[in-house]
C-alpha cells in the first residue's frame, strides 16, 4: 500500500473573497462535483468525521505549523456496518464521551439513532456541497458552495504537500487576513452548534481596540473581555505620510499583548483590521508584516466605507435602533467615517480625513488653547465636513469611537468605566460645548485630573468634541446618542456571527 503524504490546509468562510473571486472567475474549473455528505460534530472539538460514499471517512489533525496551516491525515475510512471496535474509534476522534455499546455492529441508521442523536454533546449535519477544483501555483484549490437545513455559506481551500507553497498561494488570492478554519469547526459556526470564543482587534490611528467574546450555542454573545490602549500609531504621521519608528513599536506590543491574552481566553480564531491611519501611511504594509511575524496576527486594511459599514451594524444592533432616517458616525484619531440609512437599511456610506491626532498636532490642540486658535481649528473642521453641508437633519443621529465614549464617561463621572452606562448616553450641545471649555482652558496633564477622562486621550480629545460638536452642527441635530459598541462588536457579529 502506497505511504499516505499528509497535506497542508488552509481554509476559509464567507460570503465574499474580494480579488479571489476574479481569480476562480478568469479560470475553467478543472472538476465540478456535487456531492452530499453527512458530517458528525461535537462539542469536544476532535477530528473530521463524515460519511462520503457509504464509508466513515476519519482525518486526524497531526499538526500546526507557525503560519497556522493545519496538517490532516487521513486514519479511516471503514464500511457500514461499523463494528463496535470502529464506532468506538470514530467518539475517540470527536471526543465524544462513549456510551455503553449494546450491539458488536453498526449500520449508519443505528449509529445515528442510537449512539449520535440522544448525546446533547454530538450532532450529524448533512451537507450538500458544489465544488468547483483548480490547480493554482501547485496547490489544489477549491471553492465550494455549502449548503445544508440550517444555512448556506462558502468556502475557499488551499492544500499542498509543500507549506511554504500554500501560503504563497494564500497570499496570492489576497486571503492572508483571513482566518484558517477547518471544515468541522466552520460547519459548526454555520449551524450553531456549541459554544465558541473569538477575538478581534481594531487597530486605529490613535488607539487598538480589543474584543473577547464568547457566541453560545444558540447565537448570543457574551463579552469575556473590552478594552482599549492608546498606543499613538498615528503620531507624526501627517508630516510625512509614513509611520514613524517608536509609535510602530508601541503599537506592535500591544497587538502581541493582546493576541497573547486571546489565545489565553480560549479565542479560536482572531479577526483584525487597520483604519485610516494605515490606509494612508505610506509603510503601512512593513508595519502590517512586522506585525505577522512578531504577534501571528494578519491585519487586514480596510476602506473607508467598510468601517463605515460595521460601524453601522454595530450601532444599529446594540441600540435597536429599526425606523426613521439614522446617520452613524465614527470619529477616530485619522478619519471619521458616516453612514445614512433607515432602520437596517445602508443608503449611503463614506469616509473622510477628518481625525482627532491630525488637527492636535496641526493647531496645537494637546494643552491650553486661546480663543482664535479654537476658532481657527473649528472652521478647518468644518471646512473638511463639507460633505455634511444641505443634509436633511436625521431622525437619529449616533456616534461612536473613543472621543464621543470619553465625553459620556465624563459627563457621567465614571472613574471606572462603565460600558452598560456609556451606551445609550444621550449628548446635547451644551454638555459638548461645556466639555470644550473644560479641554481648551487646561493642559494635558491637568486634562488627566479630570473623571471619566482615559488619561492617554488627554492630548486629543479637544480635537475630538470638536469634530463632534461640528458634525452636530453641520447635521442640525441638537443631540446624539452615544454607542460603546463599535467597528470590533461589528466586524465580530460579520466575521463569528
Amino acid at each position: 500500500m502506497a505511504e499516505i503524504v499528509p497535506r497542508w490546509e488552509w481554509r476559509t468562510f464567507g460570503e465574499r473573497f474580494g480579488a479571489a473571486e476574479a481569480t476562480f472567475a478568469a479560470r475553467e474549473p478543472e472538476r465540478v462535483q456535487e456531492s452530499d455528505e453527512l458530517y458528525l460534530l461535537s462539542t469536544g472539538g476532535g477530528d473530521t468525521v463524515k460519511v462520503r460514499d457509504d464509508l466513515m471517512d476519519v482525518k486526524h489533525l497531526e499538526h500546526v505549523n507557525e503560519d497556522g496551516l493545519e496538517q490532516w491525515l487521513p486514519v479511516m475510512k471503514a464500511a457500514f456496518p461499523l463494528t463496535a471496535a470502529d464506532v468506538e474509534a470514530v467518539l475517540a476522534a470527536l471526543r465524544a464521551e462513549s456510551p455503553p455499546l449494546a450491539r458488536p455492529a453498526y449500520t449508519l441508521a443505528e449509529l445515528l439513532d442510537e449512539v449520535v442523536r440522544p448525546s446533547s454533546d454530538m450532532l450529524a449535519v448533512e451537507v450538500h456541497k458544489h465544488r468547483r477544483r483548480y490547480t493554482l501555483g501547485g496547490c489544489m484549490t477549491e471553492l465550494t458552495d455549502v449548503r445544508t437545513s440550517r444555512g448556506s455559506t462558502r468556502t475557499i481551500a488551499v492544500e499542498a504537500e509543500d507549506p511554504a507553497g500554500v501560503i504563497a498561494m494564500v497570499r496570492q488570492l489576497g486571503l492572508a487576513t483571513r482566518p484558517n478554519t477547518s471544515f468541522p469547526r466552520g460547519l459548526k459556526e454555520l449551524v450553531l452548534f456549541g459554544a465558541g470564543r473569538y477575538a478581534v482587534l481594531d487597530v486605529g490611528t490613535n488607539s487598538v481596540k480589543f474584543h473577547v467574546a464568547e457566541r453560545s450555542a444558540g447565537g448570543e454573545w457574551r463579552t469575556l473581555v473590552d478594552r482599549s490602549e492608546v498606543t499613538r500609531l498615528g503620531e507624526g504621521l501627517d508630516e510625512g505620510g509614513e509611520l514613524q519608528p517608536a509609535p510602530m513599536e508601541r503599537t506592535i506590543e500591544a497587538i502581541c499583548g493582546m493576541a497573547e491574552e486571546a489565545r489565553e481566553q480560549g479565542a479560536v480564531a482572531i479577526a483584525a483590521v487597520g483604519t485610516a491611519g494605515l490606509r494612508i501611511a505610506s509603510n503601512a504594509g512593513a508595519f502590517v508584516e512586522a506585525v505577522r511575524e512578531r504577534c501571528g496576527i494578519a491585519i487586514e486594511v480596510i476602506p473607508g466605507e467598510e468601517e463605515a459599514r460595521l460601524a453601522y451594524l454595530a450601532a444599529t444592533s446594540g441600540l435597536g435602533l429599526t425606523g426613521g432616517s439614522l446617520v452613524v458616525f465614527d470619529t477616530g484619531g485619522g478619519s471619521s467615517q458616516f453612514t445614512f440609512g433607515h432602520g437596517g437599511h445602508v443608503d449611503e456610506r463614506f469616509s473622510v480625513d477628518v481625525g482627532a491626532v491630525r488637527f492636535t498636532e496641526r493647531f496645537g490642540l494637546d494643552g491650553v488653547v486661546s480663543d482664535d486658535t479654537l476658532a481657527e481649528a473649528r472652521a478647518a473642521v468644518a471646512g473638511d465636513l463639507g460633505r455634511l453641508d444641505g443634509r436633511p437633519v436625521p431622525d437619529a443621529l449616533v456616534a461612536l469611537g473613543g472621543a464621543v465614549t470619553n465625553l459620556a464617561a465624563v459627563k457621567h463621572s465614571l472613574a471606572t468605566y462603565d460600558p452598560d452606562v456609556v451606551q445609550g448616553t444621550v449628548l446635547d450641545r451644551a454638555e459638548v460645548d461645556r466639555q470644550i471649555e473644560l479641554y481648551r482652558s487646561r493642559s494635558a496633564d491637568e486634562r488627566r485630573t479630570i473623571v471619566g477622562l482615559q488619561p492617554k486621550r488627554a492630548e486629543v480629545i479637544l480635537a475630538g468634541a470638536l469634530v463632534v460638536r461640528t458634525v452636530m452642527d453641520k447635521l442640525g441635530a441638537e443631540s446624539l446618542t452615544v454607542s460603546d459598541r463599535g467597528l470590533r462588536h461589528g466586524l465580530l457579529v460579520e466575521r463569528f456571527g
